[in-house]
């Protein structure tokens, strides 16, 4: 993905985030853009278009909304975000209204959908040949409309350098988080996530809750022991351990864990090493190796490994990016 360099408001105007509010649109996630990217002042402006010039657009609620522009805004867009529109509104030839306004969009500019927005951007071939994701509960349908496209229905969000596509509801707060974090680093982003309240990071490729149940009342759940683990990542934490923590055995609390989040201990310890490792290599001049030792890492080669299957890159890569974006680590 292109990193926006952090600049001052007077210097160059700010990356154009414009929101594409289609027939149906979904209401909640229509304001997560508007939500997220003015936490960092003077960086982005955010503007909300129709695909007609009337502005008028009908949401899946009980009422229509009126935007402040209409699709000439598509033209001067550094990224664009399709939010979620009632899929009564998808057809398989996207209308000719619809058409005209994704044409406006100009080549490299940053895709970004939520939820069933990725059916528009299918439908205009926009992800042929790509890795997407979407809301798990209309996979299927997506897979008969749009075979060309290789769904990953698993997943938060994927991110494919200019295009992004990202699940359900919530989602849609972690990949602007994401797109934030990518442009501007993680304590930035972290800081709106805490405006937000919404947690500050959630890996891409973490599962979806799909039709998990929630715990009887009164169960004991495993949120106490992820907490006690977070505290204690620089401790090898194996899974006898974390069951002996939470008052279960290693079988029963791997199951209600993997209820819990949707994913394993071990995948869910490396996620947030992972993510402890890139705060700190943000934030300060430690080693790698001393890092690794700081987060639970047997060595700096593990580092190295589990950082490069997380985001494709080594830590030294990762540190000088950011000191390039103008965030220089201060010593811890």
């Amino acid at each position: 993905m292109a990193a926006i360099e952090p600049r001052d408001p007077g210097d160059r105007p700010p990356h154009r985030v414009v929101v594409l509010a289609l027939d149906g649109v979904y209401p909640f996630e229509l304001g997560i853009p508007n939500r997220v990217f003015p936490g960092v002042p003077g960086a982005y402006e955010v503007v909300t278009c129709a695909t007609t010039d009337d502005r008028t657009v009908g949401t899946d609620a009980d009422f229509t909304i009126t935007v402040g522009h209409g699709p000439e805004a598509l033209e001067s867009a550094d990224t664009v975000i399709l939010p979620p529109y009632d899929l009564r509104h998808v057809t398989a030839e996207l209308p000719e209204p619809v058409r005209a306004a994704l044409a406006r969009i100009r080549p490299g500019t940053r895709l970004v959908s939520i939820c069933t927005g990725a059916f528009a951007l299918a439908a205009a071939g926009l992800l042929d040949g790509r890795p997407a994701t979407t809301h798990w509960s209309v996979a299927q349908v997506f897979r008969r409309m749009y075979p060309q496209v290789a769904l990953d229905p698993d997943v938060l969000f994927v991110d494919d350098g200019d295009v992004l596509t990202s699940a359900g509801a919530a989602s849609g707060l972690d990949v602007c988080l994401h797109v934030v974090r990518s442009d501007h680093g993680s304590a930035v982003a972290n800081r709106i996530a805490r405006h937000c309240v919404v947690p500050p990071w959630r890996e891409g490729g973490q599962a979806q809750y799909i039709e998990q149940p929630m715990p009887p009342e009164g169960a004991n759940g495993t949120a106490a022991t992820q907490a006690w683990a977070l505290e204690h990542l620089d401790r090898p934490l194996a899974l006898r351990e974390l069951a002996a923590h939470a008052r279960m055995s290693p079988r029963t609390f791997a199951r209600r864990f993997h209820e819990e989040t949707g994913t394993s201990p071990g995948r869910w310890l490396i996620q947030q090493r992972v993510h402890r490792a890139r705060h700190l290599l943000e934030t300060s001049d430690l080693p790698v190796d001393r890092i690794a030792t700081e987060i639970g890492f047997a060595t700096g080669a593990s580092l190295r490994q589990h950082l490069h299957a997380a985001i494709g890159v080594t830590p030294q890569a990762y540190r000088t990016t950011f000191r390039l974006r103008g965030g220089a680590p201060s010593r811890a």
